[in-house]
């Protein structure tokens, strides 16, 4: 992975906790990243090339104007104010390259100095197995803070863990390895007979960016939404709003458009429509 930095732009130091995205259904992830980096004003300072990651293009995604300013697959962004670097990827990785774009991310991380990294994601909603909507939506987390995925920060602020993660189970196990260099992707072929329900979660690019982090001796916290395809705006709002009190951000300071405290992508309304009311968020 190759780091390209804009020309009169510079890394912050003091921007030591990353967010990232990893796709998943619903692409819930990226809508709240999207609202991170317009909310926050981040200013993009670079962007990555990766060969494990499929070429895309667009315009401006955050500009009420686009002035022609191309957005690229992976793009990397700073708030120093709020001690922030955020990555957007927008096109999804090759087959099979998963674990290989996660170690070069994790090593990103390294050679830029971040201390913390939090990745948001989506689950598939038609395998949640106790459902409850009793307080809205519920945001599920994993972190590398103890061995079993528990973290008391997430726990107060009323996160559950994700109960299906088992660092001894057979495709956490191995992800486990191969991140840090102990096993090979050809071993996987051993496993692929056994593979069965409890193999779905570790399946997912999050389980492979977990693993490639942590293995890097990195603190990371997933936090996660189970959602269906379609419309998941809503779902995006409660994740970067998760995000924002775990990394200790108030979104009451980012003085939104459309009379909210967030401030709505441009380029949601061509997909979405009119902002929503911002007054429910």
């Amino acid at each position: 992975m190759e780091f390209n930095l804009e020309e009169g732009k510079h890394l912050y130091g003091e921007c030591s906790t990353l967010i990232l995205p990893a796709l998943s259904i619903g692409n819930v992830g990226q809508l709240a990243v999207d609202l991170l980096i317009a909310s926050t004003k981040a200013e993009r300072i670079g962007s990555l090339d990766d060969p494990n990651v499929l070429p895309c293009v667009g315009n401006d995604a955050y500009a009420p104007s686009p002035q022609g300013d191309l957005a690229l697959p992976l793009e990397a962004y700073e708030s120093p104010s709020n001690a922030l670097t955020l990555i957007q990827q927008r096109s999804p990785v090759v087959k099979g390259m998963m674990v290989e774009f996660a170690k070069n991310l994790a090593d990103f991380a390294v050679a830029s100095g971040k201390k913390h990294i939090v990745i948001l994601s989506s689950l598939d909603f038609g395998r949640w197995q106790t459902i409850d909507m009793s307080s809205g939506l519920q945001i599920y987390y994993l972190s590398n803070a103890n061995v079993d995925g528990a973290d008391s920060e997430c726990e107060k602020l009323g996160f559950k863990k994700m109960k299906e993660y088992n660092p001894t189970q057979k495709l956490w196990k191995y992800l486990n390895d191969l991140a840090e260099g102990n096993a090979t992707q050809d071993d996987i072929s051993s496993l692929e007979d056994d593979l069965g329900e409890e193999d779905y979660y570790p399946s997912l690019p999050f389980a492979a960016m977990f693993s490639c982090f942590k293995a890097k001796g990195l603190k990371v916290t997933c936090l996660l939404c189970y959602c269906s395809e379609g419309d998941n705006i809503h779902d995006a709002f409660q994740l970067a709003e998760a995000a924002c009190n775990l990394v200790k951000l108030s979104p009451d300071t980012f003085k939104g458009n459309e009379g909210g405290k967030w401030v709505i992508p441009f380029s949601w309304q061509s997909v979405y429509g009119p902002p929503p009311d911002m007054s429910l968020f």
